[in-house]
């Protein structure tokens, strides 16, 4: 991460820190911020961009209102940690609504998922008629969220 940090000057990553905290900045009051007119700080947002430190623009929904705030992380155990077995079961978790991430990690478990559906039923619903038909799946524990205490949607640089 420092080598890539390096390649950013103060201006960069002033842009990046003011994206994070609002993407929909026009590029006038970004550029007041950062002492630069639209045009330079347009062709600094391309490079960015260009060079992956911006991944994506993304509008952040409130959960409860659309009735998905129930979530829940899922520690999963293949039977047998392999390719085949890795790989068809990212194939088959990226193709999940209800998951919203997945992690592939180390320790007792395999892989941390989390899953966002409106209620403890549909939870159990997921549960029995999805991952835990899913064959190559050794075994799953469930951790229930009961109050979000921090959320950043951003990283601190």
């Amino acid at each position: 991460m420092a080598i890539a940090l390096d390649r950013l000057d103060e201006t960069d990553i002033k842009i990046l820190r003011l994206l994070q905290q609002n993407a929909r900045l026009t590029l006038k009051e970004i550029g007041a911020q950062v002492n630069l007119s639209s045009t330079p700080v347009y062709e600094r947002f391309r490079r960015l961009e260009r060079e992956g430190y911006i991944k994506a623009y993304v509008t952040v929904l409130d959960e409860e209102k659309l009735n998905m705030g129930f979530t829940a992380y899922c520690s999963v155990t293949l039977k047998q940690q392999n390719k085949a077995n890795a790989k068809e079961f990212a194939d088959v978790i990226m193709g999940l609504q209800e998951v919203t991430e997945c992690y592939n990690i180390s320790g007792r478990f395999d892989y941390l998922v989390k899953i966002q559906v409106p209620s403890m039923k549909a939870y159990r619903e997921f549960v029995m008629n999805v991952l835990g038909c899913l064959e190559y799946v050794a075994s799953f524990e469930s951790t229930f969220v009961m109050d979000e205490v921090k959320h950043e949607f951003g990283i601190s640089i």
